[in-house]
């Protein structure tokens, strides 16, 4: 299978990381996944580095971020009580899935990192072509990685989007999040949003959890999956531990 937009791209010269951010399990109390987060080499955050993709090289800088977040992954996550691995891909830079995606195979491979630990999250916010991003989508569900909708809430597709495809979890917007121990619209507004998940079969993250106060909230609330800065910060090629407070 060939792919002439993979061929018609041109390299990705700047050399960065990766640092990790953990979705915890509250009810289990352990780590659900990592989030590979794109870092400079110095542990800069990740504008630096973004404001260098471009659509000639956003193919290339994609595929580095897979196999640097694969790389990484396998030297650090523990084999006994394997985490997933939550990899943020660019839509518009897969052009043919089956073609676009050989080298994430051959990196799983080489690390003997398994295909079902492996999650590939989208933002909504980017203005996609619906049909292109099913055949993605549909595609590594059939491959067998896991499929997120990140940001969800607060950009162009979601509800729509779901009528059609049914990814394994959805990323909940942290503008939904913040401040909802204190806002009767966020807790009905996201309440909502979780029994249509679960009626789905479809499972929610919260992201952006800042305070005890959200996740005493969204605990109340039924939500399992939690990330944010009151969680744990992301950390530079390593892994954050968890919480005292939450660990088993």
């Amino acid at each position: 299978m060939t792919c002439q937009g993979c061929k018609n791209g041109t390299a990705f010269e700047s050399r960065f990381s990766m640092a990790f951010q953990p979705i915890i399990d509250t009810r289990r109390r352990e780590v659900f996944a990592h989030e590979a987060l794109v870092r400079g080499l110095d542990g800069s955050g990740a504008v630096s580095v973004l404001s260098l993709v471009d659509p000639d090289n956003r193919y290339a800088f994609d595929q580095q971020c897979r196999v640097r977040a694969i790389e990484l992954a396998a030297s650090l996550f523990p084999r006994d009580r394997m985490p997933h691995l939550s990899i943020n891909f660019m839509p518009n830079a897969v052009y043919e899935p089956r073609a676009c995606i050989r080298q994430t195979l051959e990196t799983a491979r080489r690390t003997d990192f398994p295909l079902d630990r492996i999650i590939f999250e989208f933002t909504e916010v980017e203005k996609l072509d619906t049909a292109h991003l099913l055949n993605i989508l549909r595609s590594y569900r059939e491959i067998g990685f896991k499929t997120a909708i990140d940001d969800f809430g607060a950009g162009y597709s979601g509800l729509n989007l779901l009528t059609r495809f049914q990814p394994d979890l959805v990323k909940l917007d942290m503008d939904l999040i913040r401040g909802i121990d204190t806002d009767s619209v966020k807790q009905i507004v996201v309440s909502r949003t979780l029994d249509m998940l679960r009626e789905l079969g479809v499972t929610a993250v919260c992201e952006g959890v800042e305070t005890a106060g959200e996740l005493q909230m969204l605990t109340d609330l039924g939500v399992d999956l939690i990330q944010g800065y009151y969680i744990a910060r992301p950390t530079f090629e390593g892994l954050s531990p968890v919480p005292a407070a939450l660990a088993a």
